[in-house]
């Protein structure tokens, strides 16, 4: 458990991401949470860089319903200090979190007020001479690295472990990760560090995440983006849904267009997809350029749009409802679909 959101032990898969701000800037962080929550995140790291950010999480956590980790790096006090203000996760790094008293001092910490504990292994800074040890095979290095940590707090009578293997590189991550499920039990959070902008990070994650899902692999998922939190939530949720593994929401399907199409759809899918966005219902809504590919072939859509000239259909089902014009098609589409489905 970390806070209130199980993970592993069959519990579905969470959403994390971090906040991008300096955690005592209130204002930021407030309108940055609210975003967060808004989108549906299960659980947000704040970075721990001192000893004042480390108590200024006994005020995010007033501020937030949702399970707060704390990102501990360079100096095991903090730790200690965040789990005293009342962090629900700690977030160590074995490459630089420090000495073995002191990761032993933060289990004792962790043991004592029930708080998990997440290994957070990243390909660029693991701890001195791993790479080496393993031949320079940075998977394996980041499992040993991890599995290393692992045992360190196991020998402290402290199980409450989850792990993570992050690189910038989708590959290399996937292989690490499939490694180290093959040699522990412990939950597992993926994600491919430093990934890029929303558009190829996306991409990137979508490569690595997903691979892993669809191997079984991943308790709780974080995207991580150079863009604003909230994008980071809707993009795995994304992720998610297009491996199977979480349902709810609205899944947009269009087709990509050709030389039949005569409405404006890409301007179609966007309109109806901001006017669907907040709808927490199980949907499967179609956006169709002609009607070789609408109804018919969207027969499994819950509703949807077929275009024609000037003009298209709406259907449910794959049942005709309405012929409009296309002006008119979004408008009553999403009006249609709000009043069925609150």
């Amino acid at each position: 458990m970390a806070g209130s959101v199980p993970i592993g032990g069959g519990a579905p898969v969470s959403i994390q991401s971090m906040l991008k701000a300096d955690i005592r800037n209130i204002g930021e962080i407030r309108s940055q949470l609210a975003a967060l929550e808004e989108a549906g995140c299960d659980i947000v790291r704040a970075a721990v860089p001192d000893a004042d950010a480390a108590d200024a999480l006994a005020e995010l956590k007033k501020m937030t319903g949702m399970s707060v980790v704390a990102d501990i790096h360079f100096d095991w006090r903090l730790a200690v200090r965040a789990a005293r203000a009342g962090a629900d996760k700690i977030r160590i790094n074995p490459g630089n979190i420090g000495s073995r008293e002191g990761v032993r001092a933060v289990a004792k910490c962790c043991l004592e007020r029930g708080i998990p504990i997440r290994i957070g292994v990243n390909s660029g800074s693991l701890e001195k001479g791993v790479l080496e040890e393993c031949g320079n095979d940075l998977a394996e290095a980041m499992v040993r690295s991890a599995l290393r940590q692992a045992e360190l707090l196991e020998s402290c009578g402290f199980g409450d472990i989850c792990v993570s293997l992050k690189a910038s590189d989708a590959p290399e991550t996937i292989r690490a990760n499939r490694l180290l499920s093959a040699r522990c039990d412990y939950p597992i959070h993926i994600g491919v560090t430093e990934s890029g902008n929303v558009e190829y990070g996306t991409i990137k994650s979508a490569v690595g995440i997903g691979s892993l899902l669809c191997d079984g692999i991943g308790d709780t998922v974080r995207v991580s983006l150079t863009a604003e939190p909230w994008r980071e939530v809707v993009a795995a949720k994304n992720i998610l849904r297009a491996a199977g593994i979480r349902r709810g929401g609205v899944e947009i399907i269009s087709c990509p267009t050709c030389g039949r199409t005569k409405i404006d759809l890409m301007a179609l899918a966007r309109e109806v997809e901001e006017g669907v966005r907040d709808i927490k219902k199980d949907l499967k809504v179609a956006v169709m350029g002609c009607v070789v590919n609408g109804p018919g072939e969207a027969s499994n859509a819950d509703y949807g749009i077929a275009g024609g000239s000037d003009s298209g259909v709406i259907f449910a089902k794959g049942r005709i409802i309405e012929k409009l014009p296309q002006s008119q098609l979004a408008k009553k589409l999403i009006s249609m679909i709000r009043d069925d489905n609150g």
